[in-house]
């Protein structure tokens, strides 16, 4: 998997997370507040102040960081065990048609993602019910995390949260398993996750903010059509039997 087919994860990644605003705004607000200076009577010395902010705030800024890398190094450890379970392409080249069945049903997930950001089609959320039983098991170890006060619990914080039960992580990680190995897998579950990483940063340093204006209608709205577009190319190229190799850099 070359790095021009990884572009359409990286993107989907960006438009998709207006979702991980709702997902993830609620430990992203968490560590943002951990990591806030604690309030000071004032002082007459401005300078020292500035300085006490300065550093505050670049707490923050390693706080979110860790958090980044250990969630998106959980969706690399997934796409790798996704892509591994397969087996390697040359024993999925003996299976064709499973594979043209996968690719079909991967961008046919996409096209209802791209519904569900829009609103349109709110059962996708159903599907995060089926990692529901592993989150429960995993979930009550960010407890032992509390406080979130250092960048090494945030980095664990993140690498467990990386697993919470996901409809737009699932879409991704079926596409994964079709890359026919761990590296493959790995590396598209990469790229996917550095394409959340723009919104959920600066989430961690806007807060509210930015989650009001990506939870507006019409920024909802633009995100789920590029998204569909990206399904529906995926499908065109599927129906005429995976060749227009002009289409890598849009479909998965």
């Amino acid at each position: 998997m070359g790095g021009l087919n990884l572009l359409p994860a990286f993107f989907i990644g960006l438009l998709g997370s207006v979702h991980c605003v709702g997902m993830c705004g609620g430990i992203v607000g968490a560590i943002s507040v951990a990591s806030a200076p604690a309030k000071r009577f004032p002082v007459a010395v401005v300078a020292a102040a500035n300085s006490s902010a300065a550093r505050g705030r670049l707490a923050e800024l390693s706080n979110i960081t860790s958090y980044n890398v250990g969630r998106i190094s959980s969706y690399a450890l997934a796409g790798a065990i996704t892509g591994g379970v397969a087996g390697s392409a040359r024993v999925l080249s003996g299976f064709g048609s499973v594979q043209m069945g996968g690719y079909w049903l991967a961008n046919l997930m996409l096209i209802a993602l791209g519904l569900y950001l829009m609103g349109l089609l709110p059962g996708f959320a159903y599907l995060e019910f089926a990692g529901r039983g592993i989150w429960r098991r995993i979930q009550p170890m960010t407890k032992k995390l509390l406080p979130f006060d250092s960048p090494l619990k945030l980095l664990a914080a993140g690498a467990v949260w990386g697993w919470l039960p996901c409809g737009m992580v699932y879409s991704m990680l079926l596409t994964a398993l079709l890359s026919g190995s761990a590296v493959a897998g790995a590396g598209l579950m990469l790229a996917f996750g550095l394409g959340t990483l723009p919104t959920l940063m600066t989430l961690g340093l806007l807060g509210a903010k930015l989650k009001t204006w990506m939870q507006r209608t019409p920024v909802r709205l633009a995100g789920g059509m590029v998204i569909i577009s990206f399904g529906a190319l995926g499908l065109l190229r599927a129906a005429h039997g995976m060749p227009m190799s002009w289409l890598d850099a849009f479909c998965l």
